[in-house]
């Protein structure tokens, strides 16, 4: 069994279809066929299942392909290792957020003490992270909602509340609070569905008795904003986003029933070697955090003190 064999299969198994693969790879396709012949019988079970022309992976290709992924996994965390110890390694971080709001303050603050690393940044649904971690195509993950697998850390960050912003001269204008069941006649202007702080709004109207009516969708807050001030519905809007963007949400009430609360943490994958770089940042992220929590429990105990 070759490593070639092993990564024509990875191939095979991807595309589920031969003359595709073959193309993909480069080579000719009976020679393709004969390399995963050779593999099937030096395993002695078919991992495809073949009807005419068509063929599905089995079972037991599905098994086999497992073992593969993590064998090609580990050469390629091999080579990063070694790269590193070689002194050859990138300053290089890729990082994959829910949340786009934090990131730029913290990537700036962690830049502004070292310089010299590099980011690749994505803006991805919490299902997506999850693979990318599991596939060891990401280093680290900052959700809102927790990733539970065997293979992943998720480790929370900060907890925090979540607002509701409403238009200028709206009936509900002049009060702090409201509870949710308030607003249940409202248009909501809120997150593309799959995204984890739409499923978590989602679950606090249901909480609250009733599913909102989703008049637009955006995954830009500053968009939500603008929709909110033009009077085309209200948002909900997370604390940390108020902190940084008071003046772009003027009109926000805090939401006495249910307590709607959302936690932030960072993920990682234990398979996955992280460089020192890469350890350096999941702890600034960890200390960035803390800071920014004790913010807002000043900022809280101050709005409770103007409300006594």
């Amino acid at each position: 069994m070759e490593l070639l064999q092993l990564q024509y299969f990875r191939t095979v198994a991807k595309l589920e279809h031969m003359t595709k693969a073959a193309q993909q790879l480069q080579i000719a396709q009976p020679s393709l066929s004969k390399t995963i012949s050779r593999l099937e019988e030096d395993l002695g079970v078919p991992l495809f299942n073949r009807e005419h022309r068509q063929i599905k992976l089995n079972e037991y290709g599905k098994v086999f392909l497992k073992r593969v992924n993590r064998i090609f996994g580990e050469l390629n965390e091999g080579r990063r290792e070694l790269s590193e110890l070689a002194n050859q390694q990138e300053n290089k971080i890729t990082l994959a957020v829910t949340i786009p709001r934090v990131l730029p303050d913290l990537l700036q603050a962690f830049l502004s003490k070292y310089p010299n690393v590099k980011f690749q940044q994505y803006l991805q649904s919490t299902s997506s992270m999850q693979a990318q971690l599991a596939e060891g195509k990401i280093d680290y993950c900052i959700s809102s909602v927790p990733i539970e697998s065997a293979d992943i850390i998720w480790e929370p960050l900060i907890t925090e509340e979540v607002y509701l912003i409403i238009p200028p001269g709206h009936p509900f204008s002049g009060r702090d609070t409201i509870r949710l069941a308030e607003a249940k006649d409202e248009s909501f202007i809120n997150m593309h569905t799959g995204y984890g702080f739409r499923n978590l709004t989602d679950q606090f109207c249901n909480e609250a008795g009733f599913e909102p009516h989703i008049a637009f969708e955006s995954d830009d807050s500053t968009v939500i904003g603008d929709l909110v001030k033009q009077g085309l519905g209200v948002a909900f809007v997370p604390e940390i986003t108020l902190l940084h963007q008071s003046d772009h949400f003027p009109y926000s009430l805090r939401i006495t029933e249910p307590r709607c609360l959302r936690t932030i943490g960072i993920a990682w994958s234990k398979e996955r070697y992280l460089s020192e770089t890469a350890q350096q940042f999941r702890e600034f992220v960890k200390e960035y955090f803390h800071i920014l929590s004790t913010r807002l429990n000043k900022n809280e105990e101050f709005q409770n003190g103007d409300e006594k």
